[in-house]
């Protein structure tokens, strides 16, 4: 695919089409990769995405409960006083 650079301001830049940001789950960053004389754009994720929203419906469903206890009844805290 061929791509034209287009003057942006004092830089230059590429435009890539609405079809070629769907097809790859491009947003709002990519990762530029230079390797073996290609420069490579990846899709830059966003780490925890969705995780509040997941939270909020755990809580609503009252699934966020401890798996475990907080303290064991073996536990002697004096010890760390």
């Amino acid at each position: 695919m061929d791509v034209s650079v287009i003057q942006i301001g004092n830089s230059k830049g590429i435009r890539l089409g609405k079809a070629l940001l769907d097809r790859y789950n491009i947003r709002d960053k990519v990762e530029l990769i230079f390797e073996k004389g290609y420069i490579i754009l990846k899709p830059k994720a966003t780490p925890r995405k969705g995780w509040e929203k997941a939270f909020k419906q755990m809580r609503q469903n009252e699934d966020d409960k401890p798996l475990m206890d907080d303290i064991f009844e073996d536990e002697n805290l004096e010890e760390w006083s």
